[in-house]
């Protein structure tokens, strides 16, 4: 299946500030993209910093109160968020991802009949939050599958990605997965952290619906052709620390180029807004899942799907993008 790539510009306000008296803009303004049969809008949620609030995934981070967590995820149902990304791996003392989206979501037992809920499995952590082995058995595969279940109150995961590190062979542990596809464990399955030889190697098992790899203005321009190649298979490209950037999981941390500051000002938007709307104008194909654990910093990366850019703003950015790193 080949879908068009051609960037892609939502149709809406081309300022990501709602006018007074009007309504905040939803995750629909966004537009749409299916991950196999599933419909999502393409600005989603990514539930990493959730658990803690400052650095993610260590061991002494600080427990993000947990109203806080719950109200932050049911905020981002009522805007239309319909795509949250999780893993078991992601929490802290006292919180649990996972945990939080099962309790906010599905209080009653049930989950919002269109909401798809992607998880990742391989790396682990144990109980007092430092890094273990990283699954790569079937075995240990499974028993992350099992876990995410049972965590998330699930009878089945409706997106599994393989987060990879290194460059070796995926096969045996996409593989694993894909029996588990067949068991009816997991719906669909994506891929995390990889390199194209290892898309093309998964796709020799089984479909894959997603690739999420760390991509943003500044992060990977060598990625365009992978970027590219994933539209024209039809599979979702779903970059991690879009936002952050270099700060990965302690968030962003740089200065903003001057260039960005520009477009964020003609907008009256944030630096934030437009490194999410500059990553959906990739290409239909492209979904964001930035993470925040803030109230009003959710709202804002909802609206940034309504933030259109004209192409003088996306030739500047795209300058940016492509800029040598310094040193």
């Amino acid at each position: 299946m080949t879908r068009d790539t051609t960037r892609h510009a939502p149709a809406t306000a081309s300022s990501a500030a709602p006018t007074p008296g009007t309504a905040a803009p939803t995750a629909s303004a966004s537009g749409t993209w299916t991950l196999g049969d599933l419909t999502v809008h393409r600005v989603g949620f990514g539930a990493m910093r959730l658990p803690q609030t400052g650095e993610a995934l260590i061991a002494n981070a600080v427990p993000r109160d947990r109203d806080q967590a719950i109200a932050v995820l049911r905020r981002a149902v009522e805007l239309g968020v319909n795509h949250i990304d999780t893993a078991a791996f992601y929490f802290s003392p006292l919180r649990s991802a996972n945990e939080l989206i099962n309790s906010a979501l599905a209080p009653s037992g049930r989950y919002p009949d269109d909401l798809v809920i992607t998880t990742k499995v391989g790396p682990a952590r144990d109980a007092a939050g430092a890094w273990a082995t990283h699954a790569r058995t079937p075995e240990a595969l499974r028993a992350q599958v099992e876990e995410n279940l049972r965590q998330l109150g699930r009878d089945h995961l409706d997106v599994v990605n393989l987060r990879v590190v290194g460059t070796d062979s995926i096969a045996e542990r996409f593989g694993a997965l894909a029996a588990l596809r067949e068991a009816g464990l997991i719906r669909h399955l994506g891929l995390s952290n990889v390199t194209p030889e290892h898309l093309e190697e998964a796709r020799r098992i089984a479909p894959v619906v997603c690739v999420q790899n760390m991509y943003g203005i500044g992060v990977r321009p060598e990625y365009a052709e992978f970027v590219r190649r994933c539209g024209e298979l039809g599979i979702a490209f779903v970059p991690f620390y879009a936002i952050a950037a270099a700060g990965q999981d302690s968030g962003a941390t740089a200065a903003e180029p001057a260039e960005l500051l520009a477009v964020a000002r003609a907008h009256d938007a944030s630096p934030a807004q437009v490194r999410i709307a500059w990553t959906l104008h990739q290409g239909p194909h492209l979904l964001a899942i930035p993470g925040t654990g803030d109230l009003a910093h959710l709202e804002a990366n909802v609206a940034a799907g309504a933030l259109k850019l004209s192409a003088e703003e996306l030739t500047l950015l795209d300058a940016v993008h492509h800029r040598p790193a310094a040193g």
